[in-house]
């Protein structure tokens, strides 16, 4: 039949796709940012870790074989909710934080994770072992409501339990970024009120978010600083923002922005090390005139921010509190995984 002939015609195999597509370079797409990172070889290969909401059935998946159904809840309509977790020293880094967030997030959203957290940190375990996985290594968990009967937004229409990925990178960050620090610009996108959409919740869409990201690739920055409805600096697009002014650490308070944990993390921090913290409202003029600012996420930790708006922030440099908290973070993640249990077993 001629349709038949020209569909084979034109068909090829997966493989031959594969082979034919050129490598991407992933650590240009992202230098100089938040996420700037070394590349390695290693993560074309990696497992990933896909729990099917319907079978139930868990597996282990090369990263190019991996996928969710077209109707999967995530796919169609953003419907879920996610963390990023630091694999160090055969530890999940904070886990009880992360996935605390993480069931908050699910139950705020009517959405039942019918695993235990002692078992989806099993998974998440098996999933870096798989791999070979030790240090240096930043795992997305995801968690969609499931596969739906049909593209329809109804939690109802939903087959089975909630679809779960695991995605573990070997992502060592480059410490060029963590010296030199980073430009934002201020978005014209606002955060939300809690009451449109809360920024407590942890949810897969991103849209507000990659909306202000957008505008700051437009303007040749790294990230994007976020205001609240009433004009306050609230948080940038992809991490949280701090700023240090009298020698105090200041950050916005916590009404639109997701309540990070490593956001908290360097507030206790600057506690123990004596640096008086509050967090209040305030605005960009505050910011532009600023001794220092840095932003703070689970992948980096905390980044210098040397220029707002145009505005160069500290002479263009880290300032020593950014410096400082930057290394009592990384003896922080140290000493939490030498802490007793939590860690990766072999199996």
């Amino acid at each position: 039949h001629p349709f038949w002939s020209l569909l084979k015609a034109r068909a090829v195999r997966a493989r031959d796709v594969l082979e034919a597509s050129s490598p991407v370079d992933q650590e240009a797409a992202v230098r100089g940012g938040t996420h700037a990172f070394k590349q390695d070889d290693r993560n074309a290969s990696i497992l990933i870790g896909v729990r099917n909401g319907v079978t139930l059935d868990f597996s282990l998946v090369p990263r190019r074989l991996a996928k969710v159904s077209v109707l999967d809840a995530g796919f169609v309509l953003g419907d879920g909710v996610w963390e990023g977790i630091r694999l160090h020293k055969s530890k999940l880094l904070f886990w009880d934080e992360h996935v605390a967030r993480l069931y908050q997030g699910a139950k705020a959203l009517a959405m039942s994770i019918d695993l235990t957290k002692d078992e989806l940190k099993t998974m998440v375990e098996e999933t870096c072992v798989a791999n070979g996985m030790e240090s240096g290594v930043h795992i997305r968990l995801i968690v969609s409501r499931g596969e739906k009967l049909t593209p329809y937004q109804a939690p109802k229409a939903t087959l089975g339990m909630p679809t779960i990925v695991i995605i573990p990178e070997r992502k060592a960050v480059t410490e060029d970024v963590k010296t030199n620090g980073i430009k934002l610009i201020t978005s014209f996108v606002r955060r939300a009120r809690p009451d449109t959409q809360d920024p407590m919740i942890n949810s897969l869409s991103k849209h507000q978010c990659i909306a202000a990201c957008i505008q700051a690739e437009q303007a040749r920055v790294n990230e994007a600083l976020m205001l609240d409805p009433q004009g306050f600096v609230a948080t940038c697009n992809s991490t949280n923002f701090f700023m240090v002014c009298g020698g105090q650490l200041i950050a916005p308070t916590t009404e639109y922005q997701l309540h990070g944990i490593t956001r908290q993390n360097m507030l206790d921090l600057a506690e123990r090390c004596g640096i008086q913290t509050k967090e209040r409202n305030f605005s960009v003029t505050e910011v532009y005139s600023a001794s220092e600012c840095f932003v703070t996420g689970t992948f980096a930790g905390a980044i210098p921010v040397v220029e707002v708006d145009g505005r160069e922030i500290g002479g263009g440099k880290r300032g020593e509190v950014t410096k400082r908290l930057q290394d009592e973070y990384s003896k922080l993640c140290d000493v939490h995984a030498g802490g007793q249990g939590g860690g990766v077993v072999e199996k």
